[in-house]
């Protein structure tokens, strides 16, 4: 039996430069960071003592002898590209949600590579990881993805991710004291909307508009580097890096009408009229988890206001996706010549 486990992400500014649409014509750069929320991936060998090869656990079981009959786009795109022919069974947990703006697609994706990497004898590289994940959604799935959610939750931490014109990047730490780094995880509040929304779809309107938008997306671009000189700079105070955090986000919503909706505006007002320096909706946008930015002082208030959501505590974390457990169990040589009973 393996588990593995890959963080979910928070993404602060340069969302949308991420997309091949952008950066094969003006590299792109993301802040962002992962989280102590996690998804976890169990795999192990099953041995065909029963009439079925495959047992897929999530939010549905399903059991099938082949494949191509399996249901799940990722469980059944990576199965076949790692070529898997043994029986297989695989089990998903999550510490949130599907479809909320936090990477879980992608962390799904590079989780249960990592694992089956290691049922193969394999300890991949975390960037390896990270590009096969992107093959997979992109190429395979022919989902409307970026590269930064793959690049992030593989590799994890607070980094930089820059990326190049021939679909490369490159993943700088942010290298900042841990009192500094504190301070900004105090002044963070994560919120879930309670809906979801598939982010492939959202992402398609922004892509198509790539080209009307290259000044919004060329100044988002920017307060990257802007960002980092914030949190870099002793003198600087945090309250600017939640003021950037705000004119992102007037940027970020107008790339497309699919962003955000009356309910998500109503809710980042409420939270900023009671304190919230800045914020953002994670992800693609449509729905998900919001993230504020607010003095702990004044967080109390924002609270009270938004008393009707679900707020999640978090930690920054810097492992990415790990093996947890390996436990070599019986294998296909132990069971050679004896078959599945719908085989």
């Amino acid at each position: 039996m393996i588990i593995s486990r890959t963080p979910f992400r928070i993404s602060f500014f340069g969302g949308g430069t991420d997309y091949p649409a952008w950066y094969r014509k003006n590299g792109g750069a993301v802040l962002a960071t992962t989280i102590d929320k996690y998804c976890y991936i169990t795999c192990r060998y099953l041995p065909p003592f029963f009439d079925h090869r495959y047992r897929i656990v999530y939010s549905k079981v399903e059991r099938v002898m082949d494949i191509p009959h399996i249901e799940h786009p990722s469980v059944k795109a990576v199965l076949g590209f790692m070529g898997i022919k043994d029986g297989m069974e695989v089990h998903h947990d999550g510490d949130l949600p599907a479809r909320t703006g936090l990477g879980s697609s992608s962390a799904f994706t590079v989780g249960i590579l990592n694992a089956l990497h290691a049922y193969k004898g394999c300890m991949s590289p975390k960037k390896r990881l990270a590009k096969e994940a992107i093959h997979i959604e992109r190429n395979v799935l022919r989902e409307n993805v970026g590269s930064q959610d793959q690049a992030l939750v593989a590799i994890g931490g607070f980094n930089k991710v820059e990326f190049t014109d021939d679909d490369d990047f490159l993943v700088t730490p942010i290298t900042i004291g841990r009192e500094r780094l504190e301070g900004i995880e105090k002044h963070l509040l994560l919120y879930f909307t309670g809906f979801s929304r598939y982010a492939s779809e959202v992402a398609k309107a922004q892509i198509e508009n790539t080209e009307k938008k290259k000044p919004e997306l060329a100044i988002m671009q920017q307060m990257v580097d802007e960002a980092i000189s914030i949190i870099n700079a002793p003198s600087s105070h945090l309250d600017e890096f939640g003021r950037l955090l705000h004119e992102a986000w007037m940027l970020k919503r107008s790339l497309s009408d699919r962003i955000t909706n009356p309910k998500i505006d109503e809710i980042y007002e409420a939270a900023r009229s009671s304190g919230a320096i800045g914020g953002k909706l994670l992800g693609a946008g449509g729905g998900g988890f919001m993230l504020f930015f607010a003095k702990p002082t004044d967080q109390p208030l924002i609270e009270q206001r938004l008393k009707g959501l679900l707020r999640v505590p978090f930690r920054f974390e810097n492992q990415g996706s790990q093996i947890i457990f390996f436990q070599p169990d019986i294998t296909p040589e132990i069971t050679k010549g004896l078959k599945y009973a719908n085989a």
